[in-house]
């Protein structure tokens, strides 16, 4: 048996929000859209790999989701961008 996928489902009421963060501040390519799930990814071979946290670092919370982007000031300057009206 080999693991092909795992695949975060995030509970939304905003399926557009989630479209313009993924899709139009991260860059992630539309893979699926039904209208009642859309699922974002990309064609760059990735690592498989799941955690399990009791905490999020010096006591904090677990975060639901860990983003890793090559840019970090990019990718905070394109979220700073997307949330100015």
């Amino acid at each position: 048996m080999q693991v092909r996928r795992i695949v975060a489902n995030i509970a939304t009421q905003d399926i557009a929000a989630a479209k313009r963060f993924y899709q139009d501040v991260l860059g992630l390519d539309p893979l699926m859209d039904l209208g009642w799930i859309a699922t974002y990814g990309s064609q760059q071979t990735m690592t498989v790999q799941v955690s399990f946290m009791a905490e999020g670092g010096s006591g904090t919370p677990v975060p639901d989701l860990s983003i890793e982007v090559d840019d970090v000031d990019a990718a905070l300057d394109a979220m700073k961008s997307a949330a100015s009206p």
